[in-house]
């Protein structure tokens, strides 16, 4: 099961690879080399990666405790 690799040395690990090793999201993997010249793909005991995306990583970041009757009065005030 060929994979491509992108320009950017980047590669998708086919679905029945990942479900082989129980790869999520954010896990880690390794690659080792072996003497036969070929390379193991493992699951790494590492700490995994939690991905976050520009909101996740915002989220609970407000300084400013606003109650709704302020707010509302602030956007709707001419």
């Amino acid at each position: 099961m060929p994979s491509a690799i992108t320009v950017k040395g980047q590669v998708t690990i086919p679905k029945r690879v990942r479900a082989a090793l129980a790869l999520e999201s954010g896990d880690l993997v390794d690659f080792v080399p072996n003497a036969a010249g070929d390379v193991v793909v493992r699951k790494s005991n590492g700490v995994k990666i939690e991905a976050t995306d520009r909101f996740s990583a915002a989220r609970g970041k407000a300084q400013v405790e606003w109650c709704t009757a302020d707010l509302m009065a602030l956007l709707r005030s001419d």
